[in-house]
């Protein structure tokens, strides 16, 4: 029995511009299971929140078009029509965006923003909308909530405004949760109690979860599988405990050297040379080649495809 709640495959979002084509998801392929937790890191303009924006089906069209299959429970979300898209967005797949002050709406309420989600898809009453709105903010861990049900956005603290962001996307315990980098610009301690928050969430809610980064300490806590992104594409694809101790792709080998040690002297932080190419310019052959301390002449030439190293592991690279 197929027990993947997300496949997708090869998924292409591109975007129509006056200067060309704009492939900021080129080809990604993955599924994720009942349950379990993905963590998708890269740098930058790698083409994770696009992917995240692309499964919630929130890319305008035009000037974006989507290609590809986004199956979830079976049903293939690119066929879909706007109208039953809507039904699954924020009941059965809900998102995290990455910066809640701007995500949350600053002329509502709080208690507003939350109660609007079970009235459209839980048809609720005014007076039970409330009821479980308070409910759902005293779950998240939010002082005194039916004070805090009539504030607005700004009266509340960066980490407070995440709690509320979550509690909302958690609102018709949805089957599937995606956090587009949910810790970004909390500080280390606060960061520390959200993700401690999603985890214990996703347990009692029973939802598989996305978490987006591009901090590998963040993706540790929570992760089961790994998906590293560079260039629109996937690179890595492998089991948590294995991009750790024995990374395939040179760019995963990369991304683990830079991440600070206390033991290492500040001067001596080892640092990717380059920057992601633009998606609309991507290079001939595999995109990561111009960076890569491993490059080979096929590299410069052709495309490597991803593919099995093991049962567990998938690379798109030459050295395989």
């Amino acid at each position: 029995m197929n027990n993947h709640l997300l496949s997708i495959n090869n998924l292409k979002t591109h975007f129509n511009t006056d200067g060309g084509v704009v492939k900021a998801v080129n080809g990604v392929s993955f599924n994720l299971k009942n349950g379990e937790t993905l963590g998708i890191v890269g740098e930058s303009g790698s083409g994770k929140s696009m992917l995240a924006m692309s499964i919630m089906g929130l890319i305008p069209s035009p000037p974006g078009q989507i290609e590809g299959e986004i199956k979830f429970k079976g049903t293939d979300l690119v066929q879909l029509h706007e109208s039953n898209y809507r039904k699954i967005r924020g009941n059965d797949i809900a998102m995290i965006f990455q910066e809640p002050m701007t995500s949350l709406n600053p002329i509502l309420t709080i208690g507003k923003q939350i109660t609007e989600v079970y009235k459209y898809h839980q048809k609720l009453s005014p007076k039970k909308a409330k009821e479980k709105a308070i409910e759902m903010l005293r779950l998240v861990g939010i002082p005194k909530p039916e004070d805090r049900f009539n504030d607005f956005p700004h009266l509340l603290s960066g980490g407070m405004r995440q709690r509320v962001m979550i509690a909302i996307a958690l609102a018709c315990n949805p089957e599937l949760l995606i956090a587009d980098e949910p810790t970004t610009a909390l500080d280390v301690t606060i960061q520390a109690q959200v993700l401690e928050l999603m985890e214990d969430l996703k347990k009692d809610f029973n939802t598989s979860l996305i978490m987006i980064s591009h901090d590998f300490g963040v993706v540790s806590k929570v992760a089961d599988r790994i998906l590293i992104m560079y260039a629109g594409k996937v690179v890595e694809y492998a089991r948590k405990k294995d991009v750790f101790t024995n990374p395939s792709h040179p760019y995963t080998e990369g991304l683990l050297q830079s991440i600070p040690n206390i033991s290492t002297p500040i001067d001596h932080l080892k640092t990717i040379p380059g920057t992601v190419p633009h998606p609309q310019n991507f290079p001939e052959g595999c995109p990561f080649h111009p960076r890569c301390k491993d490059v080979m002449p096929i590299c410069t030439e052709k495309r490597p495809i991803l593919k099995n190293i093991d049962q567990e592991t998938q690379v798109s690279c030459w050295k395989y």
